[in-house]
């Protein structure tokens, strides 16, 4: 004969550790930096994409006029960090992307403001949060 528990005595199933990644995994890009707008009008990511960058991880030099998946990585890192619009980033090291690392590198001394993203501006990078207070140099 099969028993059948009453309802009161039913348990939900435990979460399992996978299920619980996910739901913090969750809960920080939604509390990532450039999850929202900011103050200088910089919006947030569009609908579909995401505020974490995961196009590059290492620190070769990358400056004005190279194309590819370090200088999406700088840009995503930029837009994140408030100096660069979400629609820009594009994989192409432009004239708003040159401004863009320009200005972070200003507001992050010891960096040259070069405008060439090297090892120790891809350090200040990874590091910085969203602190960029002054209007973006595009409309």
């Amino acid at each position: 004969m099969i028993r059948k528990m009453p309802p009161s005595r039913r348990t939900a199933p435990a979460l399992t550790a996978a299920a619980l990644t996910t739901v913090a995994l969750v809960a920080a890009l939604a509390a990532a930096p450039g999850a929202s707008a900011d103050s200088t009008g910089n919006p947030a990511p569009p609908p579909g994409s995401s505020p974490v960058c995961a196009f590059y991880d290492g620190d070769r030099p990358t400056a004005f006029g190279e194309q590819g998946e370090r200088v999406s990585q700088a840009q995503c890192l930029l837009a994140n960090r408030h100096y660069l619009r979400w629609s820009a980033v594009d994989g192409t090291f432009g004239a708003e992307t040159l401004v863009a690392v320009q200005r972070f590198q200003a507001d992050h001394p010891p960096l040259v403001p070069d405008g060439r993203v090297d090892g120790a501006t891809w350090s200040a990078l990874w590091h910085a949060g969203p602190n960029r207070v002054t209007p973006l140099p595009f409309p």
